[in-house]
């Protein structure tokens, strides 16, 4: 997946999802995407980034039947008549007010005086946030509309014979001076190329430094540039409900730089996608758009607590979701270690891999061959813990560790209980026989991909085991 919000949506909620149902729009024909970022009836969540930046709602059409029209009258007559109504309606109106301010005792009715209450301009103070001195909305957009970016993203969708082009849209947040940036995973979640617009308008390319989808995190690289002003993080482990807490980002993917403002309805979330990723979040009150995606949410002292990630909607479609005050943010202290590990490393360090691609073992298979329900290893990859534990291709892995698996999302919830280096058992299945394999975990060294890698058995193969991955003589007499 490559929220965002696209402006698109495609782009990288949550998207981060992106939010729109597919199709066309008829006015530029580029194509929707739809990532999750809003939920649907049955109450899914939905990332909150558009494709495109579109807002479908068309608002109510109103039609009025036209009044019978009257016999026609000389038109120098109808207009007298009409010259005449309104000086007889503003001349009343005008004596009987001048007639009052009189009767209060001032003014004179040979003429007209009006009003005008007016105030001296706002003087905003730009401030660092030392998590000490509570800082006023005003104060936290003066200081930090700066530090954040609208992300666009150009992908290619397939659809049938045919490949196409669009652009999908953001927000994010600037977290070093050398153009470090932090947004959705989402959001830029199949992008061929991926530029980060300024709130003065430049822009600059960037490059996918790391990123994954459990998480829905990923950290972006502007090329060419230094001397920004980052954020300053926050504790999202102290926030309460009822904290104020404010948004920046870039609603429906044309209101950049927006900003709304609420409170924390709820801590400790557990928020299920509409891709079907459960994730830690914060519930705020504050206004989500599509194309908000990937964008800080700010506590009262002007640091970043969280990631501004979904929103809940009543429908597929978020980026026309008529449910408001339901928005969500994904807590900064549970990816900070991620960020951090990208921008040293690329990846996020200690994770588990097996070296393998797989998939489910579908009904019809098994009772087909008498297979039992497992896992189907497709592939091992050479020089693998897998390969080193005797994992075969066309072996059912049945259990890992002491956990029984039948899908490929269970066997990697399984597997990423461990870490990297860690060992335990694997329980398969083999020409009518269970086997059990010492394995010891290698770690994952590029996990800035989806579940779709080799490292690791993708979910994506997982509706049958045809199109050459299987083959019954290579299973039964192969090895």
């Amino acid at each position: 997946m490559f929220e965002e919000n696209n402006n698109n949506q495609n782009g990288f909620d949550n998207g981060f999802q992106p939010l729109d149902s597919n199709g066309f729009n008829g006015e530029n024909q580029n194509p929707k995407f739809v990532q999750g970022s809003g939920p649907n009836d049955d109450g899914a969540y939905r990332y909150s980034w558009t494709p495109n930046g579109e807002n479908n709602d068309t608002g109510s059409n109103f039609h009025v039947n036209p009044a019978p029209k009257p016999p026609k009258k000389n038109g120098a007559t109808r207009v007298a008549a009409l010259v005449l109504c309104c000086a007889l309606v503003g001349g009343g109106a005008g004596l009987g007010g001048a007639a009052l301010y009189d009767r209060l005792g001032g003014g004179s009715s040979d003429g007209t005086t009006i009003y005008q209450n007016t105030t001296q301009g706002t003087q905003v103070n730009v401030q660092q946030a030392d998590g000490v001195k509570e800082m006023t909305l005003e104060e936290i957009y003066a200081s930090y509309a700066d530090s954040c970016v609208n992300v666009t993203c150009q992908v290619t969708v397939q659809q049938g014979w045919q490949q196409y082009t669009g652009t999908s849209s953001g927000s994010g947040f600037i977290l070093s001076e050398d153009g470090y940036i932090v947004t959705n995973y989402h959001v830029i979640d199949g992008a061929n190329a991926i530029k980060v617009t300024l709130n003065n308008g430049e822009e600059y390319d960037a490059t996918l430094i790391g990123g994954e989808e459990t998480n829905d995190v990923a950290v972006l690289k502007m090329d060419g540039i230094s001397g920004l002003k980052p954020v300053v993080l926050g504790d999202s482990d102290s926030l309460v409900v009822g904290q104020q807490v404010s948004t920046i980002g870039n609603a429906l993917g044309t209101l950049s730089f927006s900003q709304t403002s609420g409170h924390v309805s709820g801590v400790g979330r557990s928020v299920t996608m509409s891709d079907g990723t459960i994730i830690n979040m914060i519930q705020t009150d504050c206004v989500i758009n599509s194309g908000n995606s990937g964008g800080p949410l700010f506590d009262q002292y002007g640091r970043v607590v969280g990631i501004t990630s979904a929103k809940y909607s009543n429908n597929g479609d978020t980026s026309s979701a008529s449910i408001e005050g339901i928005g969500f943010a994904i807590p900064i202290n549970d990816v900070i270690d991620m960020i951090q590990d990208f921008i040293q490393y690329g990846y996020v360090t200690g994770r588990p891999s097996m070296g393998i691609t797989a998939v489910e073992v579908t009904e019809d298979y098994a009772k087909a061959f008498g297979w039992p329900s497992g896992v189907y290893v497709n592939a091992v990859n050479e020089g693998s813990c897998s390969e080193t534990a005797g994992l075969k291709q066309g072996d059912i892995i049945t259990k890992l560790g002491d956990t029984a698996v039948t899908t490929v999302a269970e066997l990697n919830a399984a597997k990423n209980q461990f870490k990297a280096g860690e060992s335990t058992t694997l329980e398969v299945y083999r020409s009518g026989e269970t086997l059990t394999l010492n394995i010891t975990f290698d770690e994952e060294k590029n996990n800035t991909q989806n579940s779709q890698t080799q490292q690791d058995p993708a979910p994506q193969q997982t509706t049958s085991m045809q199109d050459g991955y299987f083959d019954p003589w290579d299973y039964y007499f192969g090895h």
